[in-house]
């Protein structure tokens, strides 16, 4: 809540506070001139001031009639989505006459980043940051700043931005942080009018009061806000919502809503399809909501947010600007650009998006991969069911429902008899096929490990393993597998990619799990190579194997301290791999480091496994120096 903060004005509701009209046109014309080179004008009978929405003066502005009541419009959407606690009524008449027409959505979707520093000097520093991060657009936050003065402090601000301004002071009864009388909030956002900020953002629920107060000078342009934390109203109700806005006038209107399931996300995406060009920001919050953050440019979102840096969201989910230009490039996409991801739950650990979109940005392919947290499958793939969507990895847990949702002429022959698939690609008449990468790629990570250790037990270099390895692929020779045993820990996805794989390369395979029922079941899947023990016995050294291999997420990180076997153990086995490669060292790899076995992280296999995706999914031969390199980049600056 501001400790400071003046009167409210007795003045008539209009702008009256002195500005300089030198001093705004010269920050007007600074702001033209970085902008333009940065986006292109856009086309069409309105000028490009005003399809950019840059907050430049735009002579020619429609005025609009005093327009009808919209209140049975408002009643109709009030039963939609009801208010939620703490709100101020909202004033329900008819809006005072000069309002302006919608703009057009630019050409690109600006990348706005939020200030969100709780002091005016920290403001001021992070204002600087943001037009050195390659952001278009910023957004202040007045809300966040304790003890604005609002007409010395907001006037040093504004004039301090390089950037096109958005000036926001959102209430905690639509998620903010300001709590102070709503008459003192609605008079910053006047003074920040009157001061000639390129965007005011004002709530639906009040706007109307807003209005009455002042109506935005020339160039200053009105953002209308809905905000809902707890759900995504039906697309009725958005459908109405987005009216209602209209109907009061403004030039952007703006919709955040909490993503509960992933399908929300593709449904904001939606509606922004729908508007036909009409400046719109339709954005979900939450880890499930990030596709509606990412696509907005695809979608034709006038502006899509990112963080100054990781710890400085302003709205759940909110990803970094880095992010969302060096990692999905989003400033490149284009209606048609294509969309791939990983689906998972948990994904947030995920190092697939910088691989894949690194491999994509050096293919030259208009395309973006995402991490997509997808709690029922079959939901997601009928939402996200357009052509656009040309492909998924698919990691735990959902490798088993992946095959089970293609039509079996469409599952390759290998996920079949696994059971399982981790990876989808859509064909051109729009269905899936599932294939598996996991079996070739861990195994012959596995292979690697065991030639390595035979080679240092017998004193020779191990240079040249992968030469050594693809020479016995080609030849179809006799696998450093063939005769040993292999411990699986875990009956997934991964863990019967690696029981089949092992047992086709001629190892007897040993399977423990949780669960004995699965473990069970997946033996008999395997045949007569595979048997059953127990992660008790494993645990009391009572089960011997030539490999370790874990295919669980058990040691994933944050969990980076757990461990499947105990470190006691570690002295049964010779080789010991992990599947998990966040972090590339786990706890298990580290006890089996220490008890003297030759160790394999699941980096080459997340490498090989992707690289073998990426060939599918767009026909071209994967970087994989480029694959591997970015991943342990991205291991290296893991928190």
């Amino acid at each position: 809540m501001h400790a400071s903060l003046h009167a409210p004005s007795t003045a008539a509701p209009c702008c009256s506070l002195p500005v300089s009209p030198c001093a705004a046109r010269s920050r007007r014309i600074r702001l033209s001139q970085h902008q333009s080179t940065q986006v292109s004008a856009a086309s069409g009978p309105q000028s490009s001031a005003l399809r950019l929405g840059l907050g430049i003066s735009a002579p020619g502005l429609v005025q609009q009639q005093r327009r009808r009541s919209d209140s049975v419009t408002v009643a109709a959407f009030d039963r939609g989505v009801p208010p939620r606690f703490g709100m101020p009524p909202r004033n329900t008449e008819a809006p005072p006459p000069g309002l302006y027409t919608p703009d057009w959505a630019p050409d690109r979707t600006q990348i706005c980043t939020p200030v969100t520093a709780t002091t005016t000097l920290g403001a001021l520093k992070e204002l600087n940051e943001a037009y050195k991060s390659g952001a278009h657009m910023v957004e202040l936050r007045a809300d966040y700043i304790n003890g604005l003065v609002p007409k010395t402090d907001l006037k040093n601000l504004i004039e301090a931005a390089q950037l096109p301004l958005i000036v926001t002071c959102r209430p905690a009864w639509e998620g903010g942080q300001y709590e102070g009388p709503e008459q003192e909030r609605l008079e910053i956002l006047k003074t920040a009018a009157e001061l000639g900020a390129d965007y005011i953002d004002v709530e639906f629920q009040v706007v109307r009061d807003f209005l009455q107060m002042c109506i935005p000078p020339e160039g200053v342009k009105l953002i209308i806000s809905y905000h809902d934390f707890d759900k995504t109203p039906t697309d009725d109700s958005l459908n109405r919502l987005v009216a209602d806005m209209h109907a009061v006038g403004c030039h952007v209107v703006k919709i955040a809503a909490m993503a509960n399931d992933i399908s929300d996300s593709m449904r904001m995406l939606q509606l922004l399809e729908r508007q036909n060009g009409r400046a719109t920001v339709a954005l979900s919050m939450g880890e499930r909501g990030l596709p509606a953050r990412i696509l907005a440019p695809k979608y034709g979102g006038y502006i899509t947010f990112g963080a100054l840096h990781a710890g400085a969201e302003s709205a759940p989910g909110q990803p970094t600007v880095q992010e969302l230009r060096d990692v999905y490039r989003v400033h490149l996409q284009t209606p048609d650009t294509k969309v791939y991801g990983v689906i998972g739950n948990p994904v947030s650990h995920s190092r697939s998006p910088a691989l894949h979109n690194a491999a994509l940005e050096a293919a030259g392919l208009d395309a973006v991969y995402l991490p997509l947290l997808v709690d029922d499958l079959p939901r997601f793939l009928e939402s996200f069911d357009a052509p656009a969507f040309s492909g998924f990895s698919v990691t735990l847990p959902h490798k088993a429902a992946a095959l089970a949702a293609v039509a079996e002429s469409k599952a390759d022959p290998l996920a079949k008899q696994i059971g399982a698939a981790n990876t989808l690609v859509r064909r051109r008449d729009g269905s899936l096929a599932a294939f598996n990468t996991d079996c070739p790629a861990a195994l012959s990570a596995i292979e690697m490990g065991v030639l390595q250790h035979q080679a240092e037990a017998e004193g020779i270099s191990t240079e040249g393993i992968q030469e050594a390895l693809e020479q016995v692929v080609q030849r179809g020779l006799q696998s450093p597998l063939e005769g040993s045993t292999v411990l699986v820990i875990g009956a997934g996805g991964a863990g019967r990619a690696l029981a089949f794989g092992a047992a086709e390369r001629g190892a007897k395979v040993l399977i423990a799990n949780r669960s004995r029922e699965k473990a069970d079941e997946l033996a008999a899947a395997v045949g007569s190579a595979a048997s059953v023990v127990t992660l008790e016995d494993v645990n009391a050294g009572r089960v011997k194997a030539d490999v370790l291999a874990n295919s669980t997420s058990v040691g994933m990180h944050p969990n980076v301290d757990q461990t499947p076997v105990a470190a006691a153990a570690m002295s049964n086995f010779t080789v010991v791999f992990d599947a998990v490669y966040t972090p590339l060292e786990t706890q298990l790899l580290k006890d089996a480091k220490a008890a003297g076995c030759t160790t394999v992280s699941g980096l080459e296999m997340f490498v090989g496994q992707a690289a073998d995706q990426f060939r599918l999914f767009t026909g071209q031969t994967a970087p994989v120096k480029l694959m591997r390199r970015v991943t342990l980049e991205s291991l290296a600056g893991q928190t």
